[in-house]
């Protein structure tokens, strides 16, 4: 049976903000630490997966006794980032969601990069977001609608050099078949004034980033 929401937990920042994000019959998937994040929170994972550098052997055979699966790799000798190997995963059990924990946190180097697996999801045309404590980040490509809730904030940057036919409805500062190009600053920091906001975009990607300070 295919799931309808896979998330994936990651060795980021994580808290109890996260785990308030897991439902019932959500698959869980633990990327390196993030997968002992899960266990010693009292969660199955569904899949293990990653190098596991950043683990010792006793926190790795905890996580091998309570995770259905694991699956790891060299340390050196591969071609692809941990997160990117659990989401090709996720993406190949053809779920209706994807949602990324934990991939945010001190190295820059990794959070663009996971920000850039937005892409990966987008082609596929499931829907995925980043999470954590007070940022959520899209990718879009088509309408969408926004919600207000505990983000204050929402910023638009254009993923691809040029996003054409920006129009915002039920936003603070509308934009009307707008065009943002990369090094544009105008889509920061945006308000909703009514309780959806609809996003519409001609070409082009998107970032929607909603947040709070």
């Amino acid at each position: 049976m295919k799931p309808t929401r896979i998330l994936l937990f990651a060795g980021g920042n994580l808290g109890n903000w996260a785990n308030r994000e897991i439902h019932e019959n959500d698959w869980l998937v633990g990327v390196d630490r993030g997968a002992l994040y899960l266990v010693r929170n009292g969660f199955v994972p569904k899949l293990s997966i990653g190098d596991f550098d950043s683990v010792s052997t006793q926190e790795m055979d905890e996580i091998e006794r309570h995770s259905v699966q694991v699956s790891s790799c060299d340390p050196v000798m591969k071609d692809l980032t941990d997160t990117e190997m659990a989401l090709s995963w996720a993406i190949e059990q053809k779920p209706q969601e994807i949602v990324l924990l934990g991939v945010l946190g001190s190295r820059f180097d990794h959070m663009l990069a996971n920000v850039h697996l937005l892409h990966k999801c987008l082609q596929t045309g499931i829907d995925c977001r980043i999470l954590d404590e007070t940022n959520e980040i899209r990718l879009i490509d088509r309408r969408c609608k926004v919600e207000q809730d505990h983000f204050d904030h929402v910023s638009l940057l254009p993923f691809t050099p040029e996003v054409t036919g920006i129009t915002l409805e039920g936003f603070l500062y509308p934009l009307e078949d707008a065009t943002l190009r990369v090094g544009d600053t105008l889509g920061i920091s945006n308000l909703l004034t009514e309780q959806t906001g609809t996003i519409t975009i001609r070409t082009g990607q998107l970032l929607v980033i909603k947040s709070k300070d």
